[in-house]
Order: structure tokens, then C-alpha cells, then sequence
């Protein structure tokens, strides 16, 4: 990601200097909904219709944000109604490029441009802030609908459904009140938690975030124990916002974000159930744990100064999970 400061683009994961060395995430800006009729959504402005090739998608394979994006993208049916353009998994001075010189990385294929900063300023000449993966892009209208993966995995879970016939629900309506204090308690302390344990440049921000984050994995453990899924026998959206950092947790931020009081492998519960949502149709199609290792190795120099990409570990995520056997009390 980047910011734009005194004119001039900045990349970087993270401000410690005036937090007392914590990692803060800044909040997104753009946020449009597309719905079925195009009516507006809960935030930002109509006009964005659910209609086939109108939409792409800008991605990093390596981040876990996009990476929501891609798993609904897949097991939604919207893989030949919304295009998709791969950023390099460097993400060095100039913030995230479309440098071509790494597998899977596509360039961008609707403007040419290097940057995906060039893609906010295309949208607004303005714009200003971080420059963050995944960018939800309406040819349409050539503008941005919305950076959130939140609510483009919402977007992505319902708006299409006239289309596609898939009319699987990740968000039902009786249980939303139920994944909400989920959501919020796996985001703070375990899909931003491992964040602000790599990021801290404080022993004690450290330690104030890997104490709840181990906590928190330690709860699913135990909360996998009887049910098949977060929220019992059906599989939620809660359920793939965990998937996208458990399947990085042992590849990246066990060692190189000192997450290491334990792996997910050690996680009898947790373990079968990462295999379990990889095996998923669709799922696996959207891990790319090439550009997951490089990214994280290679980008972040304040933490592997010498950009030494490791040769593990190795996973077996195709093994079987046993976990069909499970339900929920």
C-alpha cells in the first residue's frame, strides 16, 4: 500500500513512530455498493447495476484482504462475469506495481498503467490516502466502486444471484447478528492481530498484540471442536475471513511475524478446517503461496532486512480433513 504525502507517493505497511511502536490500519475511502437494480447501498452512491463483464478486479495474490475478494469471486459462479488483473508481489518504493516479471502477475489490462496508485488517480485525479488491494473497478462508469473487501464479498455473496443462479448465502439474515462479535473479535486480534505483532516496534506493543492473538486461536480451537464451521453446520462468511490468514499463519507470520507460540499445524481443530475450506470447489484456485512468500519475505525490509525468502514449509493442504462428521449441538 501507499499514501500520498506532500505530492509525492509513499509505500508502506504501517506508522509506529506516534502510536507507541503499534501498528494502526487505516480505514478505507471508497465505498459503493453494487446491488441487483443498482440502487444505492448502505454507504456511497447508486448506479451500480449487477451485470456481466462491468466489473473487475484489482488483486494481490499475496494479501489476505484481497484474497476474501478472490475466494468469493471463485465460489460464487463470478468467475466469467468479473475480470481480474494481478499485481507483482513486490511491493517495494512505489507501492503495489503491474510489473509482469513474476508468475501469475498480469499487468494492468485495462489502462496499461505501472502503478495501481494510477488506477485511484484515474478514478480521481485527487485522490489521495492508501493505495490498498482489492480495488472493485466499474468499466462502466471508469471509476472505483469500492476498496473494502468487507462489503465486496458482501457485494459479491448476493448481487449476482439473478445472474449466476447461485444463490449460496455466506451472510444469512438469521445469523448476522451471531457472525458479527465473531467477525469483529477474529479482525482485531487475529487477522490484524498477526499485523500488529509483525509490525511492533515495541516489546510491549508486541506483547499486547500476541497475547490476544493466541487467545483467540486457541478459542476457535476450541469452538471447532463441536461445530464443523464458526457458526455451526453452515459455512459463513465468517468462516472464509478466518481462512485467508489461517492459510498464511504457517507459510509467513508463524516465523517472519514472530507468531510462533504455536503453528496451525499444532491445532488439531484449526488444521482440519483450513484443509477442509481449501478443498472447498474453488478455493485452492485462489491460494498462490508463490506470491504469498515472496511478498511478505521480500517487501518488508524493515523486517527481513536482507530479503531472504525461506524454502518452507511445506503443507499438505490436499489431505484429507475428516471433518464431514461434524455438526453443529
Amino acid at each position: 500500500m501507499g499514501e500520498l504525502r506532500n505530492g509525492e507517493w509513499h509505500s508502506g505497511w504501517y506508522d509506529t513512530k506516534s502510536t507507541g511502536g503499534e501498528f494502526k490500519r487505516s480505514r478505507q475511502s471508497w465505498r459503493n455498493w453494487i446491488t441487483a437494480d443498482g440502487s444505492a447501498g448502505p454507504s456511497g452512491e447508486g448506479g451500480f447495476k449487477a451485470e456481466a463483464d462491468r466489473y473487475h478486479l484489482y488483486v494481490s495474490y499475496a494479501c489476505p484482504w484481497a484474497h476474501r475478494a478472490l475466494v468469493f469471486r471463485a465460489i460464487k459462479g463470478l468467475t466469467d462475469l468479473i475480470s481480474v488483473d494481478v499485481v507483482h508481489p513486490d511491493m517495494l518504493g512505489d507501492g503495489w506495481s503491474f510489473d509482469t516479471g513474476f508468475a501469475g502477475a498480469t499487468g494492468d489490462r485495462l489502462f496499461g498503467k505501472p502503478f495501481l496508485r494510477d488506477i485511484y488517480t484515474t478514478a480521481d485525479p485527487q485522490a489521495s490516502g492508501k493505495v490498498t488491494v482489492p480495488v472493485l473497478w466499474d468499466k462502466q462508469r471508469n471509476t472505483i466502486v469500492s476498496n473494502e473487501s468487507s462489503e465486496i464479498i458482501r457485494m459479491f455473496n448476493s448481487a449476482f444471484d439473478g445472474i449466476t443462479g447461485n444463490t449460496d448465502d455466506y451472510w444469512p439474515e438469521d445469523l448476522r447478528e451471531a457472525i458479527a462479535p465473531v467477525n469483529d473479535r477474529i479482525y482485531d486480534t487475529v487477522n490484524n492481530g498477526v499485523y500488529k505483532a509483525g509490525f511492533a516496534t515495541s516489546q510491549a506493543a508486541y506483547d499486547r498484540a500476541v497475547t490476544p492473538l493466541f487467545e483467540t486461536l486457541d478459542w476457535l480451537e476450541e469452538r471447532l471442536s463441536d461445530n464443523r464451521y464458526l457458526m455451526g453446520d453452515r459455512l459463513t462468511e465468517a468462516d472464509w475471513r478466518l481462512f485467508t490468514t489461517l492459510i498464511r499463519f504457517d507459510a509467513v507470520y508463524h516465523g517472519h511475524f514472530k507468531c510462533n507460540r504455536a503453528r496451525i499445524v499444532d491445532y488439531p481443530n484449526l488444521w482440519g478446517y483450513t484443509r477442509e475450506l481449501y478443498q472447498v470447489p474453488g478455493a485452492a484456485d485462489t491460494v498462490f503461496m508463490d506470491h504469498i512468500m515472496r511478498h511478505y519475505h521480500y517487501s518488508h525490509e524493515t523486517v527481513n532486512p536482507h530479503r531472504i525468502v525461506p524454502i518452507g514449509p511445506e503443507l499438505d493442504l490436499s489431505a484429507p480433513h475428516g471433518r464431514d462428521r461434524l455438526s453443529s449441538r
